[in-house]
């Protein structure tokens, strides 16, 4: 960690409570935001909840694809459900208020499950290049405890990414700051308001995060390389099949990193970026994966599908 701090009175004070200005310059429009927001939260739990409830009560889904995709499912839903409800009231009712201990929790469960769900995807890419590479083998390279520890693996990289993040501002002088321009508590806007200057945040968020990027990225480049030497016969519809699922996977791993990147990014240097779109785009990575990923990843599989169509038919 390097920190260069003007400590306040030799003591690393922080206050008891903080206030989320929402988007700045646009309080008078929060009502208005607040319903496209909302609405996008109630598609992230009813979709992420379908597909938990979908794999979780047929056996016959108890396959590595996915178990990852119940993973996955639970990490969108705590990735939204920790910043939403209190966003909410923030436009809604005007509750800016958010004490010291709630804004930390809040921190750490963002960025825990922001972490865990990278490690989520590459390991969903790990299972494509498994499934693509060792057809034969599938079942028996990926078995329940090798999941079981895979899914460990992401919770624990999680943990270990952010528990310095809370360490650190226990540890930084706030003198007096609390107001922080968010909709949110995130380590970044918290420790701008302290009186010492950090480089961590940054540099640990782009290690951790850009380490994966470079991963799953391999990882697909390796599924495409696969693909492209299967004998001529098999090659057209191989080709045909692995874009169309891999490429909508793609697509949402990019709308999941851009406006995260972007985001950390604007932070540290964006001085000239406008508050308001780095606030929108800091939400959009938080709200956008949990709604499209229940669309790219489950409903558009066959197996569910074909699990729905048979619920609805019951129910009727």
């Amino acid at each position: 960690v390097m920190v260069s701090a003007s400590v306040c009175n030799g003591t690393a004070f922080h206050p008891s409570t903080f206030i989320l200005l929402g988007i700045s310059g646009m309080q008078d429009q929060h009502a208005w935001i607040a319903i496209p927001f909302c609405s996008m939260y109630i598609l992230a739990l009813v979709g992420n909840g379908t597909i938990l409830y979908v794999i979780m009560t047929d056996r016959a889904l108890h396959e590595p694809m996915y178990l990852f995709l119940c993973l996955l499912a639970t990490t969108d839903l705590v990735l939204c459900s920790t910043t939403l409800p209190k966003m909410l009231t923030i436009f809604w009712f005007r509750s800016h208020v958010i004490s010291y201990l709630n804004c930390l929790t809040q921190m750490f469960f963002v960025h825990t499950a922001f972490a865990t769900e990278s490690a989520v995807l590459l390991a969903m890419a790990f299972d494509s290049y498994v499934a693509i590479y060792h057809p034969l083998h599938y079942t028996s390279i990926l078995n329940v405890t090798v999941i079981g520890k895979i899914g460990l693996a992401c919770v624990a990289r999680g943990l270990l990414f952010v528990f310095p993040f809370v360490i650190l501002i226990e540890r930084l002088p706030f003198c007096g700051h609390h107001i922080i321009p968010h909709t949110y508590c995130e380590h970044m806007g918290i420790a701008k308001l302290a009186c010492a200057n950090t480089i961590y945040g940054l540099t640990v968020v782009l290690f951790v995060t850009g380490m994966g990027v470079v991963l799953i990225a391999t990882s697909y480049g390796l599924i495409l390389q696969a693909v492209l030497r299967l004998p001529s016969k098999k090659k057209k519809d191989a080709q045909f099949r692995a874009f169309s699922a891999y490429g909508a996977h793609i697509c949402v791993i990019l709308v999941f990193y851009i406006p995260a990147f972007f985001s950390f990014f604007t932070h540290r240097f964006g001085h000239h970026v406008s508050p308001q779109v780095r606030i929108v785009l800091a939400n959009l990575y938080l709200l956008l994966p949990p709604v499209l990923n229940p669309l790219v990843y489950g409903i558009n599989t066959k197996q569910i599908q074909m699990r729905l169509f048979g619920f609805c038919l019951e129910r009727r």
